[in-house]
């Protein structure tokens, strides 16, 4: 019965791609993740440096933890579920997709290697299950259809381009691209190529809020890492001091489109201030 109810849902979530539903602030949302950098570091690459200029930055918002994977898990669920490690899990837990198709909305996880065919090995080429949090949720790891929304970056490339993408898009470069085996001037320089060919398209920024953030800082006090707002609703040029984390960033998808909450760390979470135009 569960699998029909998710089944369903997902249907309904896919039929929204082509009609995205208009939220509070944005219609469409893209995270962007990248490796092990502290907020210092990345403001010292051109182009994310260029990033604070166009769009909206934040110098006080933190990681959960670390390694890796709890920061993925804890942002895309409202809590890092136990997760301490690196190791591949299973997790019976409730995330930010399931909101989603509740909510008549479409999400798709994009990652560079990835081999698709809903593969839950620990690594393929540079991509790394670690960094594949949606992977881990039993109820999209055993669910065919469900697991069609994780899919190799290539889909992204060719979606962004057609402006179709989902109206929840999470991105996670390789282990090369993230800067997590080449350090923040490769990503840096890699995320501008991207940026500039497939993102930088005044039809898709109109709508489409852009978050660029980091999975965990490089090991400075507070796991303070560089997020950043992009798009057409964001105020340029705007610096948020505020003390947030990762389920502020959770709370906000809830907010812009009504969804209620996880129930976990996203609900006593911070909201993020008022930065829209």
């Amino acid at each position: 019965m569960l699998k029909l109810i998710f089944s369903s849902i997902f249907l309904i979530s896919q039929m929204a791609i082509a009609n995205p539903m208009r939220g509070k602030y944005f219609s469409k949302v893209i995270f962007i993740v990248f490796e092990n950098t502290n907020y210092s570091e990345a403001m010292r690459q051109p182009f994310f440096k260029e990033l604070a200029k166009t769009g909206t930055n934040f110098n006080n918002l933190a990681a959960i933890g670390h390694p890796s994977q709890p920061n993925y898990i804890a942002l895309t669920s409202g809590s890092t579920n136990g997760v301490t490690q690196n190791n591949n899990v299973n997790l019976n837990v409730n995330h930010i997709g399931d909101l989603l198709e509740q909510g008549g909305l479409s999400w798709k996880v994009y990652l560079d290697d990835y081999p698709g065919n809903c593969f839950t090995g620990g690594s393929y080429k540079a991509y790394g299950r670690k960094h594949n949090p949606f992977i881990s949720f039993l109820n999209v790891q055993k669910n065919k259809q469900r697991c069609q929304s994780i899919v190799n970056s290539s889909e992204f490339y060719r979606e962004a381009k057609n402006n179709s993408l989902p109206s929840y898009s999470f991105f996670v470069p390789n282990m090369n691209n993230s800067g997590h085996d080449t350090g923040a001037a490769y990503a840096d320089k890699w995320y501008r190529n991207v940026y500039t060919e497939y993102l930088n398209n005044p039809e898709l920024l109109r709508d489409t809020l852009i978050v660029t953030t980091f999975d965990e800082n490089s090991g400075a006090s507070g796991n303070i890492i560089y997020t950043n707002f992009n798009g057409g609703m964001v105020r340029p040029n705007l610096l948020i001091t505020e003390k947030l984390n990762f389920y502020s960033l959770i709370k906000l998808v809830e907010e812009n489109w009504g969804l209620g909450s996880l129930n976990k760390g996203d609900s006593t979470a911070p909201s993020i201030p008022f930065v829209w135009q």
